[in-house]
C-alpha cells in the first residue's frame, strides 16, 4: 500500500477499537506522580501533603490528573492501526481532555477501553481523536480521556476539517490570577518514571537533537499537571472532589528548569479559562485551556 492509498483509506480507521489495557496503582505511585508535577515543592505547604504523604492530617488523596496516565498503554498502540503503518515520529499530541466521574481512590486496578471517534483533515496532516474510558475493578467508569493526535504528512485526503477549537480564548481583560512555578532540571526524568512515558525525547540529548531540540524537553502532560495544580489550589482550595475536567492544547515545548507562568480567567463559579507560557522565552506552551469544577 503506497502513501496515497493510506491517505485515501485513513477514514476507514474511524471506530477502530484498541486492545483493552489494565494497570494497577497504589499510594506510592500516586504520590510520586504528584511530586513529578511540582506538588510539595514548598515543604510548608500543608495543603499539598494530602497528595504526597500517606499520613497527611487530612488523609491521603490522589491528585485528579493522575488519570491522564491511564491511557498510556493505549497510546503506545497508535502505530498498530490496521493498514496505516503510522510512524510514531510523525505523531504529535495536540490537545488533551480529561474528565473525572468521581474522585480517584488512593489505589485501584484500572481497565481502559479506547476507540478512534473522529479523523479530521487538517491539510498538512490528519487529526486523530482517540476516546478512552477507564473503569475501576468493579467495572464502574471513573475517568474519560480524549487525546487529539496530529499526524504530520497525512492530510489532504478529502475529509472534514472538523470543528473549530478556538472556543476557549481568554477574554480581553487582565487575568484574575497568575501563578509562576519554576520546574527542576530533572523534572522530565522524574515525570517519565511516574507517568510511564519513557520516550527518550525527554531524557536523551542524542535523541532530542535528532528532532531539533538542543536538550530534552518536558512532557506536555507534565505542564498540564502543573496548570491543573495551580487551578485547583486557586479556585477550589485544593479540594480534589471539586475537580470535574480540564482541557488544553499543547502549543510549544518547555525545557526542564524553566519557569511556567499560568494566567487564569474565572468565567463563572465552575468554569475557568487559562493559558501557560514559559517565562524565560515568553512562549506559549498551553493554550485553549478550560478548567471546570463541580459546584461547591
Amino acid at each position: 500500500m503506497d502513501q496515497e492509498d493510506q491517505k485515501t483509506n485513513l477514514l476507514d480507521a474511524v471506530g477502530y477499537r484498541f486492545q483493552t489495557t489494565t494497570s494497577t496503582y497504589n499510594e506510592k505511585d500516586a504520590a510520586l506522580y504528584a511530586l513529578s508535577i511540582g506538588a510539595s515543592t514548598d515543604p510548608l505547604n500543608q495543603s499539598d501533603l494530602k497528595f504526597t504523604y500517606e499520613l497527611s492530617p487530612s488523609g491521603f488523596q490522589t491528585f485528579p490528573t493522575f488519570a491522564v496516565t491511564f491511557p498510556l498503554q493505549t497510546m503506545e498502540q497508535i502505530g498498530s492501526i490496521p493498514g496505516q503503518k503510522l510512524n510514531l515520529m510523525e505523531v504529535l499530541h495536540g490537545e488533551h481532555y480529561l474528565e473525572l466521574f468521581r474522585p480517584l481512590p488512593a489505589q485501584a486496578t484500572i481497565t481502559s477501553q479506547a476507540a478512534i471517534s473522529h479523523i479530521y483533515d487538517k491539510g498538512s496532516g490528519a487529526l486523530i481523536i482517540v476516546d478512552i474510558t477507564s473503569s475501576d475493578q468493579d467495572g464502574q467508569p471513573i475517568a474519560f480521556n480524549q487525546a487529539s493526535l496530529f499526524v504530520r504528512g497525512r492530510g489532504n485526503f478529502g475529509g472534514d476539517r472538523g470543528p473549530s477549537s478556538r472556543l476557549n480564548n481568554p477574554p480581553e481583560r487582565p487575568s484574575d490570577s497568575v501563578s509562576r512555578e519554576k520546574t527542576t532540571g530533572n523534572q522530565a526524568l522524574l515525570y517519565r518514571l511516574t507517568s510511564g512515558d519513557r520516550n527518550p525525547l525527554h531524557a536523551d540529548t542524542r535523541f532530542s537533537a535528532l528532532l531539533g531540540y538542543p536538550r530534552p524537553i518536558l512532557h506536555g502532560l507534565c505542564t498540564y499537571g502543573y496548570a491543573a495544580r495551580t487551578l485547583l489550589e486557586t479556585f477550589a482550595a485544593n479540594d480534589p472532589q471539586r475537580f470535574k475536567s480540564i482541557k488544553a492544547r499543547f502549543s510549544s515545548h518547555i525545557f526542564p528548569g524553566e519557569t511556567i507562568e499560568t494566567e487564569m480567567w474565572q468565567e463563572s463559579d465552575t468554569r475557568i479559562l487559562f493559558r501557560s507560557r514559559v517565562m524565560e522565552r515568553d512562549e506559549l506552551i498551553l493554550s485553549n485551556g478550560e478548567f471546570t469544577l463541580q459546584p461547591g
